[in-house]
């Protein structure tokens, strides 16, 4: 009988204590099932069950791990500290032992006599060798094996095990839904929390005590303007110059307002053509257009209850704007290909780089969704307008080049007078790169004015670069930086 699956013979009449026992056994298996909550107790509920009601002895459930593609023991029924210290180690693979064995074809196997079968492993020296041994897989959703159950019939009768082989099968079948179930419930608390984690992360990143990088009036005023409109769900334009940090104040704006608890979904509009950017804002049905094969939500919906950023809106043809209009106005669409009128709940925040009132003026930009866009407009200024915050900025950016690098990061005073005569056409975003190509330059971890470089060519160490000063730009003496950098530290 080894090896082989018991069910030929012919089924004798179970004796009246038997069928008892495994109905009783069933029903209460049936209610820790049904109660359960946390895997690894209700799978040790269940083989106690098995123990103390069915006569089915050392009870033990592996479940695979999908990262290492093995089976892990999930729980065992033993008084053996001995057992229960090597179930926390023990691991089969596909094909090992009788374990793996059911493991790897997905089907039951039963022994006569465990003493009877090679294969048999007991690396948990758990197993009456004398006694007969049942193994049933647990299956997945979609027929794969995800576990087994595996037991041993308290008898050698072997005119039962076939009933004793059809009972374990059941509670196998059992034991598989709730694995499903309950690992389906793990991962979604699991990305829950993540989610959570990363929401929290977000607010604490964009905090305003955080944000807040500028001592300049017009710096001032952004982040005034910021902390005011955040609390309201106004639609908001953030104008400024390639480089002045447009999209994180769209990220402080959400993750500081009512909303910061929903999706931020964030699209590019110039990264798109016309013919895909509809599908991607408005989402499309099956069958809409070649390649769309199934239905397709688009940002408006992802982002319903919370805020949609829509960056590089001077981008989008004329056409697509009476498109954005509508939904502006009515918080109405439809899908592409579709006819059902879709309402959503969403805060809209723009950012563009382009002067849309001159846009507006030379027939490129309608008016009405301009006005529609421009309810509270938030102007960053560029960094040669601000010359004054450099000092702040370098050295925001040195604490965090310091925590990306390991090591304490310093900018000389003389690199910092080079760095406040530079004219700044990449704004926030070149700074950030300058001063990242003189910390790698750096040995020490010290910045002087000969690892300051403008462009992409960076000296080599040691060798000076020659001050530039832009021709628009005053000149800016020692007395004059000394002054400002008092006003500064102020």
């Amino acid at each position: 009988m080894s090896d082989a699956r018991i069910g030929a013979a012919p089924v004798q009449p179970l004796p009246t204590s038997l069928l008892e026992r495994q109905l009783q056994a069933a029903s209460r298996i049936a209610q820790v099932l049904s109660h359960s909550k946390d895997l690894e107790d209700t799978l040790a509920q269940v083989l106690a069950t098995l123990h103390e009601q069915a006569g089915m002895r050392h009870g033990l459930v592996a479940l695979l791990n999908p990262d290492r593609q093995l089976l892990e023991i999930a729980a065992v029924h033993s008084n053996s500290p001995a057992v229960n210290q090597a179930s926390a180690t023990a691991r089969y693979l596909r094909g090992e032992g009788i374990i793996g064995s059911i493991f790897k074809h997905g089907s039951t196997v039963v022994l006569s006599r465990v003493s009877g079968d090679p294969r048999f492993l007991d690396r948990l020296a758990l197993y009456d060798f004398d006694l007969p041994f049942i193994g049933v897989p647990l299956h997945g959703s979609d027929g794969s094996t995800i576990g087994t159950l595996a037991a041993q019939p308290d008898t050698c009768d072997l005119d039962i095990l076939p009933t004793q082989t059809r009972f374990l099968e059941l509670v196998a079948n059992l034991i598989a839904q709730t694995v499903r179930l309950l690992v389906n419930v793990e991962q979604r608390h699991a990305i829950a929390e993540e989610r959570d984690d990363l929401r929290r992360q977000a607010r604490v990143h964009f905090a305003f005590d955080r944000m807040v990088v500028g001592r300049t009036a017009g710096m001032r005023r952004v982040f005034d303007q910021v902390r005011r409109v955040a609390k309201w769900n106004s639609t908001v334009l953030i104008l400024g110059e390639s480089g002045t940090g447009k999209e994180l104040i769209a990220n402080a704006i959400h993750y500081n307002s009512p909303r910061s608890n929903r999706p931020l979904v964030r699209l590019n509009c110039a990264a798109l053509p016309e013919s895909l950017l509809e599908s991607e804002l408005f989402g499309h049905e099956k069958g809409a257009f070649t390649g769309a094969v199934k239905q397709r939500k688009g940002r408006f919906e992802q982002a319903n209850g919370g805020t949609l950023f829509l960056d590089e809106i001077g981008e989008i043809s004329p056409v697509f704007q009476a498109k954005l209009l509508r939904i502006l106005q009515e918080g109405e669409f439809e899908r592409v290909g579709g006819s059902q009128t879709l309402k959503v709940d969403v805060r809209i925040v723009t950012a563009t780089n382009k002067d849309l009132e001159h846009q507006v003026n030379a027939g490129g930009f309608r008016e009405d969704l301009y006005y529609r866009l421009n309810v509270m407009a938030i102007r960053i200024p560029p960094l040669r307008e601000r010359l004054i915050d450099i000092p702040e900025l370098a050295n925001f950016i040195m604490q965090q080049l310091s925590e990306q690098q390991g090591r304490s990061l310093s900018v000389t005073d003389g690199a910092m007078r080079q760095l406040m005569t530079h004219n700044w056409p990449g704004n926030v975003r070149e700074l950030e790169n300058c001063l990242e190509r003189a910390a790698i330059m750096s040995e020490d971890g010290s910045i002087d004015q000969d690892l300051i470089s403008f462009s992409s060519n960076a000296p080599s160490l040691g060798q000076p670069k020659p001050l530039t000063i832009a021709p628009s730009l005053p000149d800016i003496s020692d007395e004059t930086l000394s002054e400002r950098e008092r006003v500064v530290a102020a």
